[in-house]
C-alpha cells in the first residue's frame, strides 16, 4: 500500500479506506500472495458506466449545440439592437432646411 499511496498526498490509512471503498464498488479485485495484497481494477464495471456515460454525453452535445446556436441569434439581435444607425434627426417628409417641429433651421 506504501507504493500505491506515494504519488498522493494521503495517509496509509486514507489509501486503504478508498481502496475498501472500489472494492465494494467491485471496481477493483484485490488478492493475496503472502503479505502482498495486489489490486487491479475490474474493467467489466467500468465499461458498464463508460456505456451508461456515452449515452447521455450523445445527448447532452446535442442540447449544448442548439443552446449555443439559441445564443448566438440572441447576442446577434442584440448587437443588431445596439448598433448605431446613420439616419439623422430628422422625420420622414422633412425638408433638408426643417426641423423635427416643421420650422425652418
Amino acid at each position: 500500500m506504501t507504493e500505491l499511496a506515494a504519488p498522493f498526498e494521503m495517509t496509509l490509512p486514507a489509501v486503504s479506506k478508498h481502496l475498501k471503498v472500489l472494492e465494494r464498488a467491485e471496481l477493483i479485485e484485490r488478492s493475496r500472495h503472502a503479505q502482498w495484497r495486489p489490486c487491479r481494477l475490474a474493467p467489466a464495471p467500468l465499461k458498464e458506466v463508460a456505456d451508461w456515460v456515452e449515452r447521455y454525453r450523445v445527448l447532452w452535445e446535442e442540447r449544448f449545440d442548439r443552446l449555443e446556436g439559441y445564443l448566438s441569434e440572441l447576442q446577434a439581435d442584440s448587437e443588431r439592437a445596439a448598433a448605431p444607425t446613420d439616419r439623422s434627426e430628422r422625420q420622414p417628409g422633412m425638408g433638408a432646411g426643417e426641423d423635427a417641429n416643421g420650422d425652418d433651421e
